[in-house]
């Protein structure tokens, strides 16, 4: 009995190390009204709002049992919560595979979603980059109607996560 209890003991003291931003894997417990009842294996379990939970079209992406990744906000806020945000999670995942892609020069898929002043804007996993004109082809284009809401493959050639450029 004391050999469970030293290794229950050993597994609290590392989740008390969970530092704020760290991704962790949680269980979907139960879908509210609001919020998704997931357990992260910390005190208590966690509330995430269920937008976060929803697909482009409205839909929930998850039900009861699942493992989802989330991030974490704050081990305790003021009222002794647990602050879990899926959103940030999948920010960070994808800020990681355009750090890979970087290095690696492998493309990634993005679709244009609009024109801004010198080229256009990129969503690529949920990210906003900047593809400029003079890059789009060889030659020289003076309209970009053409490129706007395509989904084509591109090379990350510079990122910068603390200014959030692409």
């Amino acid at each position: 009995m004391s050999e469970s209890f030293a290794a229950l003991f050993e597994e609290s003291l590392k989740r008390s190390e969970m530092r704020t931003g760290e991704v962790i894997t949680a269980e979907v417990v139960r879908i509210e009204h609001n919020h998704v009842v997931v357990n992260a294996g910390l005190k208590s379990e966690a509330y995430v709002p269920i937008e976060e939970f929803k697909n482009d079209q409205g839909e929930l992406e998850v039900q009861a049992g699942d493992f989802v990744s989330v991030a974490i906000g704050s081990v305790e806020n003021g009222y002794g919560d647990t602050i879990l945000s899926r959103d940030t999670a999948k920010r960070l995942a994808s800020w990681m595979s355009l750090e890979k892609a970087l290095e690696s020069g492998e493309f990634v898929t993005g679709t244009t979603s609009g024109k801004v002043k010198g080229g256009l804007t990129v969503l690529v996993n949920g990210i906003r980059a900047f593809l400029p004109g003079s890059l789009i082809d060889t030659r020289p284009i003076k309209d970009l109607s053409p490129y706007e809401n395509k989904t084509m493959e591109f090379k990350v050639i510079k990122l910068d996560r603390k200014r959030n450029n692409v």
